[in-house]
């Protein structure tokens, strides 16, 4: 329950919080980001996506300096429509300290948690952010400090500055046009199968997964699921050879008993039933013992999981890890082990089984 829910949190964190499930861009803006290619008429694209159930937000992106007192850093300037945003992102609820951008408070930003630290920068600091404008002129512009973030990613943590479309609009002279659509996909929906949806409706546009926007991250989730596969195959081979083992011992320990029993006219089926009932036996007790023991523990590791605040913000291949540790609770999580273990104990009572219902009575009676 804990790495499924491990794995589960980080592909989530990747698509809430980062990169959404898709990504739309002008053709060659990945390669070069350049303020002059953007997307003319997001709303020819975005308004059927909405028809369709999909989410999609669009973003204004630049480039340019932040610097507070005597500090600065490079950043991207991310501009963003607060409440179409908040359908396909949930960074809004990752605020360590301060409030979200607010409409009301143009001149607000919410910086990511190192650019703060590198700036010295708290709520209410004055920053002075630079850029390039529209018209190949310096852009520069004093915002305040609103909120900052907390642990998502190195490129947020690091250098992501989220404002207002409209003030990043009046910062940089575009008047339209966008360089991103973040794309969140229906429910139930394959992210394949929602990828070529969106090509169907944005053509001549460059449009991407999640897993293609970070490749490492979405192989590294991949082997880690492979990798637990094997996990459990070694584990439940173990359970087997000691369920193995334990049978033949109660088989050959009670050679003399079970020739006794064959004398006096017990079948080799009823002889067979009887060490089945035995292994069912047991692994009726081992069930019950274990879903006591492990259903109320996932359940609270589901509610309340492990807290990882203490770990200051581990990011692996360039997103963090989720600050509290959720196990995954769900019927799979019990059924599975319970169905492996039945059927590990079936097969592991075939031969003992089989052994004592062949037993010789004759021969048993005077085994030493």
């Amino acid at each position: 329950g804990l790495l499924g829910g491990y794995l589960r949190d980080m592909e989530l964190n990747v698509v809430e919080l980062e990169k959404g499930d898709l990504q739309i861009s002008p053709l060659g803006y990945r390669d070069d980001p350049d303020l002059y290619t953007r997307i003319e008429s997001a709303s020819a694209i975005v308004e059927p996506l909405r028809a369709a159930g999909f989410e999609a937000s669009p973003r204004l992106l630049a480039h340019g300096l932040v610097a507070a007192d005597e500090s600065s850093a490079g950043v991207e300037f991310r501009g963003i429509e607060v409440e179409i945003d908040a359908t396909v992102s949930r960074v809004h609820e990752h605020l360590v300290a301060g409030v979200w951008l607010d409409p009301a408070a143009p001149n607000g930003v919410v910086i990511g948690y190192r650019l703060s630290r590198m700036l010295g920068a708290e709520i209410g600091t004055e920053l002075v952010v630079i850029t390039q404008g529209l018209d190949g002129a310096m852009a520069y512009e004093l915002v305040n400090v609103s909120g900052v973030l907390g642990s998502i990613g190195d490129a947020t943590d690091m250098a992501g500055v989220f404002m207002l479309a409209s003030s990043l609009r009046s910062l940089v002279g575009v008047e339209d046009g966008v360089h991103q659509i973040v794309v969140r996909r229906p429910a139930g929906s394959e992210l394949d199968g929602a990828a070529a949806d969106v090509r169907r409706m944005a053509p001549g546009m460059d449009v991407q997964t999640w897993r293609q926007l970070n490749p490492t991250l979405a192989s590294l989730l991949d082997s880690s699921r492979q990798a637990s596969s094997a996990m459990y195959v070694v584990v439940y081979a173990a359970v087997a050879i000691l369920v193995l083992n334990a049978m033949l011992m109660a088989a050959f320990e009670r050679i003399r008993e079970i020739g006794v029993l064959k004398a006096l006219g017990v079948s080799p089926k009823q002889v067979f039933a009887m060490m089945s009932a035995e292994a069912a036996l047991q692994a009726g007790i081992a069930i019950a013992v274990g879903l006591a023991a492990g259903v109320p523990t996932l359940l609270y590791l589901a509610k309340h999981g492990l807290d990882m605040t203490g770990m200051g913000g581990v990011s692996v291949v360039g997103m963090a890890m989720p600050q509290i540790w959720y196990a995954e609770s769900g019927l799979g999580s019990y059924s599975g082990p319970v169905l492996a273990l039945v059927v590990i104990v079936a097969l592991a009572v075939l031969f003992p089984a089989m052994k004592a219902a062949r037993i010789d009575p004759v021969q048993a009676l005077h085994h030493q």
